[in-house]
């Protein structure tokens, strides 16, 4: 056997054992939820796909051992992982093409872990600035605290990744034909004997052995399997990506702004890409406006008399680079919301758990989930004790207490920063000044 690589490993800890995994590092999460990485084992063979053909009976025009529903992060992240263990799937992408929308994400040490496992960690961070820290001010400039991250965590990795860019690299990873575009889901029903019946848009019929639900905040699988909608939060946001074609002029460091019911961020991505947000407060979802012109002159308004900065980089944005999407989040309570998984149907990321970005771990959740559930499923097929349906289960458990507390947390937050009341809004601002002066107090090295 192929000698083992470790990364990280904890002496406190009896290893898990993965069996002969091909070329790919898991995330576990001990009971205190922090990150370990296991042995990776080379030389494994392939798990054996073959399944007998039951189309004919289904009705289905053809069968497949593993669908993916939904090419997004999670959906390609989990398709790369499975490959990577030598089991095939089929990626259903609704669109003509990978998505181009979007701007970007911001992905912290636990999401470059996982992209690190996959292999594509390297390929990403030679196009995307590393982010040393974080200044926090009024929307008068003045500033409430400053900070680098490697202060309070040598480990700590943060790069705003764009979400073109990681959708391509991922999906350069898979075979040809893996992802299959077009594919609208439109109805799900199982069977007997546990299969999933798929009825895409075209009128293809799909028999699926094991379903993976990657199809984002308002997944079709997510409601068969008797999910809720996600609720709207109260508030908003602008998204848009600056460019500057000769060079951008900001330090690496992520600049928010705080007001009342109203607050900003913005930080580099690369040198010629800044990502910047607005988050303000409506309390009805109001028309969708996708007129690029129309979305500039809202965020303008928004804050006129905030920093330059600001409204330099509004103008700097190209007209596909602005959006504006309401704020939703779903808490997986227990025993009140259903479980992960149905049968062989599971479900990964914002399909299973949306959250709200305030702490900028939905893509790092979605990439957890992503490994995780491979390395569950790919040890249940590969002659594991556990049945798929186990394996599943196991991969709710573990990942369940980590994703609901930051979904939690992240609405917290985001109700406090977003608050329009003057005393909630002072203490808020007091506390973080406060924290920024004992920090420099304490240390002497958090001024950026």
């Amino acid at each position: 056997m192929a000698e083992s690589t470790r990364i990280r490993a904890n002496p406190n800890r009896v290893p898990v054992n993965v069996g002969r995994l091909d070329r790919v590092m898991f995330l576990t999460l001990t009971r205190s939820e922090s990150k370990r990485w296991f042995p990776v084992r080379n030389g494994s063979k392939p798990v054996c796909l073959a399944m007998s053909t039951r189309a004919e009976t289904s009705g289905a025009d053809r069968e497949e051992k593993v669908v993916i529903v939904g090419g997004g992060i999670g959906g390609l992240a989990t398709a790369v992982a499975l490959h990577r263990l030598g089991i095939r799937s089929v990626v259903l992408e609704q669109a003509e093409s990978l998505r181009t929308g979007g701007t970007s994400l911001t992905l912290s040490k636990n999401g470059w872990r996982v992209l690190d496992a996959i292999s594509v960690g390297p390929q990403l961070r030679k196009q995307f600035l590393e982010i040393q820290g974080v200044v926090v001010k009024k929307e008068d400039g003045r500033e409430l605290r400053s900070f680098k991250f490697k202060d309070n965590d040598q480990s700590q990795e943060v790069r705003a990744v764009e979400r073109r860019v990681l959708l391509k690299t991922l999906a350069s990873q898979l075979p040809p034909q893996t992802i299959r575009f077009s594919s609208k889901l439109e109805s799900i029903q199982s069977n007997a004997n546990g299969d999933t019946l798929l009825q895409l848009g075209d009128g293809t019929r799909l028999l699926a052995n094991i379903v993976i639900g990657c199809d984002g905040i308002r997944s079709k699988v997510a409601t068969w399997m008797g999910f809720r909608e996600p609720k709207y939060v109260g508030y908003s946001a602008f998204r848009g990506l600056g460019f500057f074609p000769n060079g951008q002029p900001f330090q690496q460091k992520v600049n928010y702004i705080f007001g009342r019911g109203l607050r900003a961020a913005y930080v580099p991505v690369s040198t010629t890409k800044v990502y910047w947000f607005i988050c303000f407060n409506t309390p009805s979802l109001g028309p969708k406006i996708t007129d690029p012109a129309i979305l500039r002159k809202q965020a303008k308004e928004l804050v006129s008399t905030w920093p330059e900065d600001l409204q330099n980089l509004i103008d700097q944005t190209p007209d596909d680079a602005i959006s504006r999407d309401p704020l939703v989040d779903r808490w997986v309570w227990p025993g009140i919301a259903p479980r992960a998984s149905k049968g062989r149907v599971v479900l990964v990321g914002d399909a299973w758990h949306p959250m709200t970005p305030n702490l900028g771990q939905g893509a790092c959740c979605a990439l957890e989930d992503s490994v995780v559930l491979a390395n569950k499923l790919a040890t249940a097929m590969n002659g594991g004790t556990e049945s798929i349906e186990g394996a599943m289960e196991s991969y709710r458990s573990e990942r369940w207490s980590q994703v609901f507390r930051l979904t939690a947390l992240a609405n917290l937050v985001g109700k406090l920063l977003q608050s329009d009341n003057p005393l909630v809004c002072s203490i808020r601002d007091n506390i973080v000044s406060a924290m920024g002066q004992s920090s420099r107090t304490n240390s002497g090295k958090h001024k950026l």
